[in-house]
């Protein structure tokens, strides 16, 4: 239920994405454009302004400017809702209820009872064992936020036995924090070091096909490697050191995750089949290029075997509402985005921006475009949306500069990872660890601003001679 200030918050934020809109439909289209170009620029620029603005859900936005760009003539209905058949968005779609299963058998508690049996005797041993689990089961996760609500309960726990609360009379209120910022921090990078593990790196990696950089399963984890380990061994420690948990050394921790284990018994066969689809997909999909085989279909593959089995049923998958609302949207936004680029808009805009640019070292240029593109988040509430409304601009601005080309488009990609904590809201799986109560919106910005600002350093100084190396 909403407040009356936040009706009237909203209604002014539907009302300035409403003059946005009209403002720019009506507008005198720009020399160089077509104008179905400018007004589909209208409809995509209104619809991902609503969204930074709070005026409407992301899904109700894409819905209504894929119907005014057909009803007004702007797109035909068949380059309109091209994206509902695009193989990428599928894998996507597909994966969310893998991951479903994942979760449903109880497999990703154990795994992480597991790596707190192991690292958990100390505080900072802790936060290295959430990063190790969710890079371990990443890759079967495109949604960060599913991962999300694997990790969180774990967390939740884990500040619990050390004997954190929310409350600062209780005490022990900063290791709840170092604890629930390592899982956001956490998500931001296991998301970044497999292609899978978000789903926009492969709408991303669509994008940078058709600019003639190829991505695929193998060549991404390469890339992702070294910069993302090197970022996954010092954050927890910088986190660590920041925050200072009053807490240092938790003993009983691993006692208490291996009793935790032992209740569980051994691996159910639910529990096995999981497992053994799970490894089969990775595996296959790291192949996939080599042996020529369809990565959407591998992943209709590994549901079609967790479906005969009875891990999943019709039911578990008639509640995934949020499925269906995310094939919608993404399905929506990337084809308005591909038309954008077809009609010439991405080109104009491009033209713009290297002209701004012109004259500058390619380094330089390559160093701008990144710090930009991260800083720009801060306007955004959705990885996937900046994803489609600038990656493709960026990267394209960049080529025509001179900056190498597969360099650059890893990095803005393994940015849109590693930059979802830099605000509270930057990614929808930040919203369980920032309402754990552990932290104020003042930590989240400024612990957000410290964990991108040195995973910019990172990726930059670690990764760029990295990625220079690996696709050249």
């Amino acid at each position: 239920m909403t407040t009356g200030g936040d009706g009237r918050r909203m209604a002014l934020a539907r009302l300035a994405t409403l003059v946005l809109a009209l403002g720019i439909w009506f507008c005198p289209v720009p020399e160089g454009l077509t104008a179905p170009a400018w007004r589909l620029f209208a409809l995509f620029v209104a619809a991902i302004f609503s969204v930074i603005v709070g005026a409407l859900p992301i899904l109700t936005a894409s819905i209504l400017a894929v119907a005014a760009a057909v009803l007004t003539g702007t797109l035909p209905p068949a380059k309109a809702y091209a994206g509902f058949a695009n193989g990428t968005i599928l894998l996507i779609v597909v994966a969310f209820l893998v991951a479903r299963a994942v979760v449903k058998c109880g497999l990703g508690q154990r795994l992480g009872h597991m790596m707190v049996s192991v690292f958990g005797r100390s505080t900072l041993g802790l936060s290295y064992s959430i990063f190790l689990l969710d890079g371990v089961i990443a890759p079967a996760f495109p949604s960060n936020t599913a991962r999300a609500g694997v990790l969180y309960p774990l967390v939740v726990s884990l500040a619990e036995a050390g004997g954190a609360s929310p409350d600062p009379q209780r005490g022990h209120r900063r290791l709840g924090s170092f604890l629930m910022f390592s899982g956001m921090a956490s998500l931001s990078l296991s998301s970044a070091l497999w292609y899978t593990a978000m789903a926009a790196n492969p709408l991303g990696g669509e994008i940078a096909g058709s600019l003639g950089v190829q991505m695929g399963f193998v060549s991404w984890l390469v890339a992702a490697s070294v910069p993302t380990l090197a970022a996954m061994v010092l954050l927890p420690y910088l986190l660590y050191r920041i925050i200072s948990p009053e807490v240092k050394a938790t003993p009983q921790a691993p006692a208490a995750a291996r009793e935790a284990l032992a209740a569980l018994g051994p691996l159910t066969v639910h529990e096995r089949t999981v497992a053994v689809t799970f490894v089969g997909m990775v595996a296959l999909w790291a192949v996939a290029a080599t042996l020529g085989l369809d990565s959407t279909a591998i992943a209709f593959l590994g549901l079609g075997i967790l479906l005969a089995t009875g891990v999943l049923t019709l039911g578990d998958i008639a509640k995934e509402g949020d499925v269906l609302a995310t094939f919608i949207w993404f399905a929506v936004l990337y084809t308005l985005s591909g038309q954008l680029n077809e009609l010439g808009f991405m080109g104009y805009l491009g033209q713009r921006l290297a002209g701004a640019l012109g004259g500058m070292s390619w380094p330089a240029v390559y160093l701008t475009l990144a710090v930009a593109y991260v800083l720009l988040h801060y306007l955004f509430v959705s990885q996937t949306a900046q994803v489609l409304a600038l990656f493709g601009v960026f990267l394209d601005v960049g080529v025509k500069l001179g900056v190498p080309a597969a360099p650059l488009a890893f990095l803005l990609l393994f940015a849109s990872n590693f930059f979802s904590v830099i605000t509270p809201q930057g990614s929808s799986a930040n919203l369980l660890f920032a309402g754990s109560g552990y932290l104020s919106q003042g930590d989240l910005y400024k612990l957000g601003a410290i964990a991108t600002a040195v995973s910019l350093v990172v990726y930059l100084v670690i990764g760029t001679p990295w990625l220079l190396l690996v696709t050249r």
